[in-house]
């Protein structure tokens, strides 16, 4: 009775990392932001998120911390399925409607990246981990600026690239397109990167001046991750995180769990697309449960990455740490089980002798 008892215990135990591990696999391995024209908060990182130096940046890091930074590739929503325009609410585009990059989208001279007036252009868009999907490039209407926030209807209906299933270069997607036509000055391109695999999409936007001159193309992406993961040796803590505490407003809740330096602190990030924490748009509560897909979604983002030196890969988020953890709890349990089976036998036999 006992050795059954046992078993069923290891059993359970066993099965409980497993099943972390399929809860997270679906959303914790895809990230990303647009590294030409570099993205805001890509712009902020590479300025350093202890020591930033532009106004936006210092202001980013006053109003959210420096956790955002380090977490560059995770503007996201994890069960966006499409649903952009229904999820993210107007002023809140640039931060995905999640209150933990809501600097992102404050008004002001955030870095901005000359590009010609028309003509076909590499964009490049830096992935941590490759999936399967779609890009949307879509361009503002003449007459925006700097000093508004982004809107829906500041943007052109339509996107002015769209590609599927891109080819990946050195860690980048390369997005190759027509330029939007008829565009000069300041203007914004906001990128939406939707998987095909899972519910999850991301979200990224990039200060722009378009004028004069062909078209041209890169000769390496602005951001690219083998330049920056040394970052002034930032492998101590990263500062607190705060809870985000942003409901969505579809009801959907997103918990990210941020390890700094090996530890762990949970964060909850009321997530995905936030608006008025009552639900007030009518599509759903503030409750904060479940996420992608209705299934909840954790995000791990081991930070004790951060200390690579540049000649190393991208890196390292949560999914890899996370599955090393769970692999390792579930052979502890496993190991656990057989050694109270072995020690039943054992003890079995010395009493029938």
């Amino acid at each position: 009775m006992r050795l059954a008892r046992a078993l069923r215990t290891a059993a359970v135990l066993t099965g409980i990392p497993l099943a972390l591990g399929t809860l997270t696999a679906g959303t914790a391995n895809a990230h990303g932001t647009m590294g030409d024209p570099v993205s805001r908060i890509a712009a902020c990182f590479e300025e350093g998120p202890e020591n930033p130096q532009s106004e936006v940046c210092k202001n980013l890091v006053a109003e959210n911390g420096t956790q955002p930074l380090y977490d560059w590739n995770e503007v996201n929503i994890p069960n966006a399925d499409g649903r952009h325009r229904e999820i993210i609410p107007d002023g809140q585009l640039c931060s995905a409607g999640r209150a933990k990059y809501s600097g992102l989208d404050a008004p002001g001279a955030w870095h901005t990246t000359a590009l010609p007036s028309s003509g076909q252009h590499t964009f490049t868009y830096t992935a941590s981990a490759p999936h399967r999907g779609y890009f949307e490039l879509y361009v503002t209407k003449d007459g925006w600026s700097q000093d508004k926030r982004l809107t829906w209807d500041a943007l052109e209906p339509e996107p002015f690239l769209r590609v599927d299933d891109p080819e990946v270069v050195d860690g980048t997607y390369r997005l190759t397109g027509a330029l939007p036509e008829g565009k000069s000055g300041q203007h914004m391109i906001y990128a939406i990167w939707q998987r095909t695999d899972s519910p999850e999409a991301f979200y990224s936007c990039s200060d722009v001046s378009f004028g004069g001159g062909g078209a041209s193309q890169p000769a390496a992406p602005a951001f690219a991750p083998e330049d920056t993961g040394g970052h002034d040796g930032h492998a101590a803590g990263h500062g607190g995180d705060e809870g985000d505490g942003n409901a969505s407003a579809q009801g959907d809740g997103y918990v990210d769990t941020v390890g700094h330096d090996g530890g762990g602190s949970a964060e909850e990030d009321g997530g995905a697309a936030a608006g008025a924490s009552d639900g007030s748009d009518g599509s759903g509560g503030s409750d904060g449960t479940a996420g992608a897909a209705g299934a909840g979604d954790s995000h791990a983002s081991g930070h004790g990455a951060h200390a690579a030196s540049g000649a190393d890969a991208l890196p390292l988020t949560g999914s890899a740490i996370t599955g090393l953890f769970l692999a390792a709890m579930a052979a502890l349990v496993t190991g656990f089980a057989t050694m109270v089976y072995t020690r039943k036998r054992r003890t079995a036999g010395t009493h029938r002798a």
